[in-house]
């Protein structure tokens, strides 16, 4: 990865947090940070790290940066706050709403991936105080926290193979998944949201980490399905922000860059679960889409500075550039890059 590519990443960040808004490229500093970035922009580091032995070492402080605000969102107890002023106040309850999984997630990728001891032993600390927190809770979870969690727990584990709280949190995954309603719509909800490949993937981690094909193969097949709706005209036409319903077939706006990123993301693990190629071409496509091969035939990252547009608009795109979609575009990059060195070897 090139240094320039993280340009406006930096530029997003100061020594408290990520910066959750700009307006166009100038970061929001009234609208302060949020834990749901930051959890993201936390796996992201680790990756550049993991992948770039020469990383710049501008790396190594974000990643400190963003370690450092996780932990100073959570409370003795585990649960966690989402959003952050730059007086340093947390303005909103703790919670188990989608931070807290994000959280867990970027932890658990911590734990196991970082290339520096301190950063995993925090990282474990974190995550098992998290995981904890949700032992004690038996209030229901929405989907999404869970599945997001998840894919931290499924982490934890290649490091922690004895930690019940992730194992726990992993056996629930597929049975909190329900099935679709009809033969011809076998998402688990009657209408894709956002980030929704972050739920097959979920149920690939979990059957990967307690060795359950029939919760991998369940994963692939609503991974596989999902690709099939957001694939149009051999390009991604991804959910709009409206969501899409069963019979929903026409052209959607205002489609994110996170909902490109999760695709990426899911493909990239169902490549390396199966060894399929064919899941490599949807991360080719997600990179395409960022280049501009779109709905709206607009470039949806400045190869400059690694900026990510905000989302793609029927006439273009929204030219805002806020740490979500610099996030997705920079996600995309990486799962693309590494797997092109995959395929080459």
């Amino acid at each position: 990865m090139a240094p320039s590519t993280l340009t406006h990443l930096i530029a997003l960040t100061d020594d408290v947090g990520l910066f959750e808004h700009a307006r166009l490229d100038v970061p929001r500093r009234e609208h302060g940070y949020c834990v749901d970035d930051v959890a993201r922009a936390l796996v992201a580091m680790v990756r550049e790290a993991s992948d770039d032995a020469d990383a710049p070492p501008e790396v190594a402080l974000l990643t400190e940066t963003y370690l450092r605000f996780l932990e100073e969102s959570m409370t003795p107890d585990g649960v966690v706050r989402n959003r952050r002023g730059v007086d340093g106040a947390w303005s909103d309850p703790s919670g188990s709403a989608d931070w807290w999984g994000r959280a867990v997630w970027a932890f658990g990728v911590a734990s196991a991936h970082s290339a520096d001891l301190a950063t995993r032993i925090r990282a474990s600390t974190g995550v098992a105080t998290a995981l904890a927190q949700r032992t004690r809770d038996r209030r229901t979870h929405d989907l999404r926290p869970t599945v997001f969690a998840a894919l931290g727990a499924a982490e934890l584990l290649l490091v922690d193979q004895g930690n019940a709280a992730a194992r726990d949190l992993l056996e629930r995954v597929d049975d909190g998944i329900p099935p679709g309603a009809h033969a011809d719509w076998p998402w688990p909800e009657p209408t894709l949201r956002y980030a929704n490949a972050a739920i097959p993937e979920a149920l690939i981690a979990a059957g990967t980490a307690l060795g359950r094909p029939a919760t991998i193969a369940r994963g692939l097949r609503l991974l596989a399905f999902l690709v099939s709706v957001e694939t149009r005209d051999g390009r991604l036409s991804v959910t709009g922000t409206t969501g899409r319903a069963r019979g929903q077939l026409a052209m959607q706006f205002d489609q994110q860059p996170v909902e490109v990123a999760a695709l990426a993301d899911a493909c990239a693990r169902a490549f390396a679960v199966t060894g399929d190629p064919a899941w490599l071409e949807t991360v080719a496509l997600a990179r395409r889409w960022f280049a501009g091969d779109n709905d709206a035939g607009t470039p949806m990252v400045d190869a400059v500075t690694g900026a990510g547009y905000d989302g793609l608009e029927p006439d273009g795109r929204n030219e805002n550039r806020g740490a979500e979609s610099t996030l997705a575009a920079l996600t995309v990059h990486q799962q693309a890059a590494r797997l092109d060195e995959v395929v080459l070897t």
